[in-house]
């Protein structure tokens, strides 16, 4: 059986593909205009990918913040549970999720059977998510993917003492005329993001073993310092890739949710 699950966020439109127990095939793009729109595209891609159509899906499920305006889902499911639920699928071993997307940050601690168990989520501020790293990208006049890797070659990192992503750009502006380098800075911003997604990790309780998912997870500074801020080593993602995992939590739902309509209809 062929089971979907479809994640359209703020930034991104995320589509996973599921089959006996394996990823046939996921896609990531960046979001349109309105959510059914970005969902159709997304699924058509993956789907495309696998050599599908929507007539061979069994069941999909929808996360994000679009999810009840996908039409052809026949559930909806929180992405803080299927993030949660993805992590887990991938390492069973995990008990803790740092999700960060492109507008907000949770922390969720899942049950042995990945189930969630207690979360956080930060305020409407978007300080330490996506969007702050590619405004801060933006200011730097870097693209989001350079600004990871240039803050490795550091030699002083700069503190960036801002919470606030408007005061933190003008920090950023202001060292950038002080002859601070785009390196030094980039460092600067990945600590700084390091110790506010810290300090709500601590809030749910960091227990071993430690995922973390989304976009962000692909900014390799920021995963280097919050390691030493937690003082953990993060679980990390090889076998798929971390900014899919709340579609293929949806999807692993789908597959549930199926299983437990033929019962029922015995």
């Amino acid at each position: 059986m062929i089971f979907a699950g479809c994640d359209v966020g703020s930034l991104t439109g995320k589509a996973v593909i599921l089959q006996d127990n394996e990823i046939k095939a996921y896609e990531i793009m960046r979001v349109r205009p309105r959510p059914e729109q970005t969902a159709q595209e997304v699924m058509t891609k993956a789907l495309d990918k696998a050599g599908l159509t929507f007539d061979d899906l069994a069941y999909c499920v929808s996360t994000g913040y679009g999810r009840e305006r996908i039409p052809f889902a026949q559930s909806s499911i929180s992405e803080i549970s299927c993030h949660g639920r993805g992590a887990h699928w991938v390492n069973p071993e995990v008990r803790t999720i740092i999700d960060i997307g492109g507008q907000d940050l949770k922390v969720i601690r899942v049950d042995r059977f990945g189930y969630m168990a207690d979360f956080t989520m930060n305020d409407k501020c978007a300080a330490g998510t996506g969007r702050f790293l590619e405004n801060m990208a933006k200011i730097l006049g870097l693209s989001l993917d350079k600004l990871g890797p240039i803050a490795f070659e550091a030699t002083r990192p700069v503190g960036i003492t801002k919470t606030c992503t408007v005061l933190a750009q003008f920090d950023v502006l202001c060292l950038l005329t002080d002859g601070e380098t785009k390196a030094d800075i980039s460092a600067g911003i990945a600590q700084a993001m390091a110790e506010r997604i810290s300090k709500m990790a601590r809030r749910v309780g960091v227990r071993k073993e430690v995922a973390m998912t989304g976009g962000v997870a692909k900014n390799s500074a920021v995963v280097n310092s919050l390691q030493e801020v937690l003082g953990v080593q993060l679980y990390e993602m090889t076998q798929v890739d971390p900014q899919s995992i709340g579609a293929l939590g949806a999807a692993l739902f789908a597959r549930e949710r199926f299983e437990r309509q033929k019962r029922v209809k015995g």
